[in-house]
């Protein structure tokens, strides 16, 4: 039997492909097999200046403009280890480690490494096996198990059906993931502009530009603005109201500009005065049925559940864990439609998971597919509940407070698939005298998916959900004058920019939300998200401003990038043609960006002053036949010389002072050699009693 590496993306990944198989090794069909894991990327490009000869370095390491743009030529793209600090004990940690016992693994005398992980739209799974791959200098078989998910039965048809994949330049998801990973990589060059250029004029951020952040981040600015230069412009028309309260009036075409609407109050008076009450005629009443809306990806979850105060961070991490459990479906896929074999898989549990989310079961009896649903084309298949059910909605708290929310939406907007559609009754009615005068609304003849979820009305700001409480139209209807206004610009929200994201056909469900997490991250954000509404920081005002009129910040451009690294995976375009679109785009982007810099101050006003910090005052001493240094002071306590003469000698000593919250306490303690994030200093050090 031939013996197998199966190589998996994280420790996750490999428990559930041991319980899938029987154990970590064993026999599976004609193989035997081995499991390991990587923890997702193991290596990264290298500097920059890193990846060119010696005599570029200098230029390349360089933040100046006149060293701009890249000669992408130059570059070896050579990779290296990651190296990251461990938030729990401050230590800096490397990859080296992980590849080392790689590297060692793959010595053991096997036929083939099985590539194991996520079968990911963006080529990211393939392309982090590949660099651990690389690093180790496999040259032997590479197979590809490619899996929907992380089930038991998912895994082993996977590994029922590998294919070769050896010849790493012709892995068309591989060269996708390659491809996306160097453009990105060659677009730093555009947070270097936009960095240089606006430093250069007083602001002193790092202003991040990329494929999608820029749309985003131009997207709220540019919609911020329009609120702040919102002037609100009354008008005045004649409707009819009837006595239910139904509103006859004029069908106006976008932004149309009508005789019949008034600036003036006055002059709309005397219009009026050519109206009297009419009849009420041609009331037609349609039956009409809808169909439940579309299953929901990442980003359409994070924008019903952003309201609710989940922000989109929260969502990644909880819903990645979920997944991990087989909670809920593959949370990265492209698919907003499920495959007839999904279908059948998850369609026998629906009256369970309706009672863990408290549908009425009886609502469940459309059994067959729809075709706007389940179609024979797709991979993952729409984000939707696992085939593990869990043993209750609120037991999902231990995955993230988000849990029971991500799964009852999840498990609503898939079970409203299973409803009949809702029926309504489309009423029309006209006035005798006055046939442009119309009304329309709808009654509800039964709600069926509509009583479950409704995606639609849950993504869509404008929906009309109200209905008159007054079926009864007429039988006449009187003039009146009413007011309206333009519109006020919306509030950007996570609602608001998914679907405009959408709208544009810009990135993944999955790649929407993760961006906008990240932007929202760290002390260099670029946005908060605060209960689904967004607002820049200074940070992402400057990223913002900087791309006006720029290609980076065109969402056609944009999909169009996405559509070329398509074009990469299905080998319809060489990576080199694709590097060269970035080196394009910073050639228009860069004199368009230096001229925006000039801008920042009259649209955003001075800079924030940047914080001086003042240093702090350090004694010298010998403690313990030892020479150290410490700082003369300790939560606002200065020491005093008889303090530091008994700290030096080992010496206990106490002193008035204040905890965090303000409470007065008497502070003890002695001198001790302390670490903080990994770094060793001397200082007081309070008695453990008193912590």
């Amino acid at each position: 039997m031939k013996k197998y590496l199966l190589l998996t993306e994280k420790p996750s990944a490999a428990q559930n492909f041991a319980k899938a198989l029987g154990g970590l090794s064993g026999d599976f069909g004609d193989f035997t097999y081995q499991i390991t894991n990587l923890r997702g990327h193991v290596m990264t490009l290298k500097d920059p200046e890193e990846m060119v000869p010696e005599t570029l370095q200098k230029h390349y390491k360089s933040w100046q403009i006149k060293y701009l743009p890249w000669r992408l030529s130059d570059f070896s793209w050579e990779r290296t280890y990651i190296k990251s600090r461990n938030l729990r004990t401050g230590k800096l940690e490397s990859t080296k480690k992980l590849i080392d016992d790689l590297r060692k693994e793959v010595r053991q005398g096997y036929d083939a490494v099985v590539i194991a992980t996520d079968t990911d739209p963006s080529g990211e799974g393939e392309l982090l096996a590949w660099e651990a791959l690389e690093a180790v200098k496999w040259s032997g078989t590479v197979l590809r198990a490619n899996f929907t998910d992380e089930s038991t039965k998912e895994i082993r048809r996977a590994l029922l059906n590998l294919r070769d994949v050896s010849v790493m330049n012709e892995d068309g998801e591989y060269l996708k993931g390659e491809g996306r990973n160097r453009w990105d990589f060659a677009s730093m060059q555009l947070t270097r502009i936009a960095t240089t250029a606006a430093k250069k004029a007083g602001f002193k951020v790092v202003a991040r530009e990329g494929r999608l952040k820029s749309v985003i981040a131009w997207k709220i600015y540019e919609q911020l603005l329009a609120i702040k230069n919102y002037v609100r412009k009354p008008f005045f028309e004649v409707k009819f109201i009837d006595p239910a309260g139904h509103i006859f009036g004029r069908k106006i075409k976008n932004d149309e500009i009508v005789p019949w609407r008034f600036a003036e109050r006055s002059a709309a008076e005397i219009d009026l005065e050519k109206y009297h009450e009419s009849r009420v005629v041609n009331e037609r009443h349609e039956t009409r049925r809808q169909q439940p809306g579309k299953l929901l990806d990442l980003a359409g979850l994070a924008a019903v559940l952003a309201p609710r105060g989940y922000d989109s961070k929260e969502i990644l991490a909880t819903y990645q864990k979920m997944y991990e459990a087989q909670i809920v479906s593959y949370p990265r896929t492209e698919d907003r439609t499920i495959t007839p074999e999904q279908f059948k898989e998850l369609t026998p549990l629906a009256e369970r998971i309706a009672a863990l989310v408290g549908v009425d079961q009886q609502l469940l009896t459309h059994r067959q597919p729809r075709s706007t649903h389940v179609k024979p084309v797709g991979s993952h298949g729409a984000n939707r509940p696992g085939l593990t059910l869990p043993s209750s909605v609120a037991a999902l708290k231990k995955y993230g407070v988000s849990g029971p929310a991500i799964y009852e939406v999840l498990a609503k907007n898939y079970l409203a698939m299973l409803a009949e559609d809702y029926i309504y009754d489309h009423v029309t009615a006209e006035l005798f005298d006055y046939p442009s005068f119309k009304t329309a609304f709808n009654i509800t003849i039964q709600l069926n998916f509509k009583a479950i979820f409704d995606s639609k009305g849950a993504l869509d700001d404008d929906s009309d959900t109200g209905e008159p409480k007054d079926h009864t139209l007429g039988p006449s209807a009187k003039p009146q004058l009413v007011e309206g206004a333009n519109p006020k610009p919306q509030q950007p929200s996570t609602k608001w920019i998914m679907a405009y994201l959408e709208q544009h056909q810009v990135g993944t469900g999955a790649t929407r939300v993760s961006t906008l997490s990240e932007m929202a991250r760290g002390t260099k954000a670029m946005l908060n998200e605060r209960k689904g509404k967004l607002t820049l920081t200074e940070t992402g005002n400057v990223s913002a401003v900087m791309v006006k009129d720029t290609w980076i910040a065109s969402p056609k451009i944009t999909k169009r990038l996405f559509e070329m690294m398509d074009q990469v995976g299905k080998l319809e375009l060489t990576q080199a043609k694709l590097l060269e679109s970035i080196t394009l785009l910073v050639e228009h982007d860069l004199p368009i960006m230096v001229a925006n810099a000039e801008q920042l101050t009259m649209l955003l006003g001075a800079p924030k002053p940047v914080k001086v910090r003042v240093p702090i005052e350090k004694i010298t001493g010998r403690w313990h036949e030892q020479e150290i240094s410490f700082a003369k002071t300790w939560s606002g306590h200065t020491f005093t010389d008889e303090e530091i003469r008994a700290l030096l000698a080992g010496e206990e000593i106490s002193f008035p002072a204040k905890s965090k919250r303000g409470k007065a306490y008497n502070a003890v303690g002695k001198m001790a050699k302390q670490s903080y994030k990994g770094a060793t200093y001397y200082g007081f050090k309070l008695n453990p009693k008193q912590k």
